[in-house]
């Protein structure tokens, strides 16, 4: 279960109202790098868990740290279209004083659908995406999955801390920016735990998949797809191409890319799916 304070995690705090940077706080709420994204990604990952509890301890924790940060930006995001400062939008919104208020750069949808409240969208207004989380049941694939997250949402709140010279948001992005520095810190210390000191013995993923059943000769191959055959994709030197591999488990080289299957024939549509009678007759299928 879930408990929760009345009190904020950091301070909140808008100097001057701008509805235009509440839009643009909206990707951090709802936007693929957002926190609803990281807050359910951690908190399905903690319910999924299977394994050592301490891994589904630490997933809850800071899941439900991510359901603070949503606190602190949707309170944001109210606290600047407080007393926004007026535009004439007679196109748009005609004499209506409080839309021209709230209409005037930002999101209109901040009022007529949120009354001055946040919205679980991006920027763009763009409702937030389920798809979006990761909980796979491979610790080490969720971990790697989490630092991606992490930092996504480190670059987005380090450009939103550019867009704004009002202090108490400078502020209040720059406490999330140091959370995002531990979380993608902490995900790491989690893939070296499992790689027993190495965070490179985690690889390949999943590590219980026996490599003896791969097609061993690709398993560290650099696949050059570049046309001309005497050039290599992108100049010399380049560790992805020679020498041992991450793992210790191979050493890398490059091939060129060859066609190694056969051309793909498929049977003429069953009648059933109503294809064109041409089709149906074999048209455009080699015979044997």
């Amino acid at each position: 279960m879930f408990y929760h304070d009345k009190k904020l995690q950091y301070k909140v705090r808008v100097d001057k109202p701008n509805p235009q940077f509440a839009r643009a706080l909206q990707q951090a709420i709802g936007g693929i790098e957002g926190e609803i994204r990281v807050c359910l990604q951690y908190l399905f990952q903690a319910w999924n868990a299977r394994g050592p509890v301490r891994y589904r301890d630490m997933l809850l924790d800071t899941g439900t740290e991510e359901m603070a940060h949503i606190e602190m930006l949707a309170t944001a995001v109210c606290l600047n279209l407080e007393g926004a400062s007026s535009s004439v939008i007679d196109t748009i919104v005609g004499n209506d004083p409080l839309m021209e208020k709230i209409v005037g750069g930002g999101d209109p949808r901040h009022y007529l659908s949120g009354g001055l409240g946040a919205l679980a969208s991006d920027a763009n207004g763009v409702p937030f995406n389920g798809s979006w989380v990761v909980s796979s049941g491979n610790m080490a694939s969720d971990m790697l999955a989490n630092v991606t997250a992490e930092a996504t949402g480190r670059t987005l709140a380090t450009r939103l801390y550019e867009m704004t010279d009002d202090a108490g948001m400078k502020d209040m992005l720059a406490f999330l920016i140091a959370r995002d520095t531990m979380h993608q810190q902490q995900w790491l210390a989690v893939l070296e735990e499992l790689g027993q000191g190495n965070l490179y013995n985690v690889l390949p993923i999943p590590n219980s998949f026996p490599q003896a059943q791969e097609v061993q000769e690709f398993s560290y191959a650099f696949v050059n797809t570049n046309i001309d055959p005497e050039q290599p994709s992108a100049g010399t030197n380049r560790r992805w191409t020679q020498g041992p591999s991450l793992d210790g488990r191979g050493t890398f080289h490059e091939i060129k890319a060859q066609p190694l299957g056969q051309e793909p024939q498929l049977a003429p549509p069953i009648p059933q799916g109503h294809a064109q009678t041409e089709q149906m007759q074999g048209s455009g299928h080699k015979k044997e």
